[in-house]
């Protein structure tokens, strides 16, 4: 008896079908953003710092993340935990990471856990574009591309603890990065508003800088200050 043959046109369809299905579900988000943060800020609060096992961080812009985000001001997390983070995928960049990605949190610590909670809330969403390694060194070489501090510095804008215009810090960013930023504050110990955490806003391959299609909520006072470190 002859062996009946599968009709090509549904197998076509089906393919088609899971085809989308699977690019739908690896690219569900539409851009990063890429946040840093400046150390003196996240230690003068009322909860403090400690500093990385390896030594006080230097004075510059740390990476946060690299976040994956939706047009409509969602955002994917915890994508895949069949996938966790690995150190030994980033060996060769943790000399890097200690200097532009440090980890200020208590207890002391070598930054493996803070990266860790970086790739697994937020890389395994992106992980269709970048694996564990491309995650980091996307963000590694993002930060290198835009110097946020000498970019304020170079505007008169300096880490002295003295208050600066936030249209003024943007317009520094701005200049350097052709973006515009958005700038997260925080409150000192003393309650007084300061430059935090600095975003931009990065398209969804990760290659480059785009214009962010939203922002975050929240905003900072028209003054600001920028503490020491």
């Amino acid at each position: 008896m002859k062996k009946q043959s599968k009709n090509p046109l549904l197998l076509i369809k089906f393919l088609t079908l899971h085809s989308l299905l699977v690019l739908s579900a690896s690219q569900d988000f539409d851009f990063f953003y890429l946040v840093q943060q400046w150390p003196g800020s996240y230690c003068d609060t009322k909860h403090g710092c400690c500093y990385p096992s390896t030594g006080k961080p230097v004075s510059d812009f740390g990476i946060h993340g690299l976040w994956p985000n939706r047009n409509d001001g969602s955002y994917p997390s915890n994508c895949d935990s069949s996938n966790p983070f690995d150190a030994s995928k980033i060996s060769d960049l943790v000399s890097q990471m200690r200097s532009d990605w440090p980890t200020l949190s208590c207890p002391s610590n070598d930054g493996l856990t803070f990266w860790g909670h970086e790739w697994d809330k937020h890389g395994t969403c992106s992980e269709s574009v970048l694996d564990q390694h491309s995650y980091f060194s996307t963000a590694l070489n993002l930060k290198t591309e835009i110097n946020i501090l000498r970019a304020l510095e170079d505007a008169g804008i300096h880490p002295n603890g003295s208050n600066y215009s936030l249209s003024s810090i943007k317009d520094a960013i701005k200049r350097a990065s052709g973006h515009t930023p958005w700038i997260e504050c925080n409150n000192d110990s003393s309650g007084n508003s300061q430059l935090y955490q600095i975003y931009l806003c990065v398209d969804s391959s990760g290659l480059g800088f785009i214009e962010c299609p939203v922002f975050p909520n929240g905003k900072c006072g028209a003054s600001i200050e920028f503490p020491m470190f």
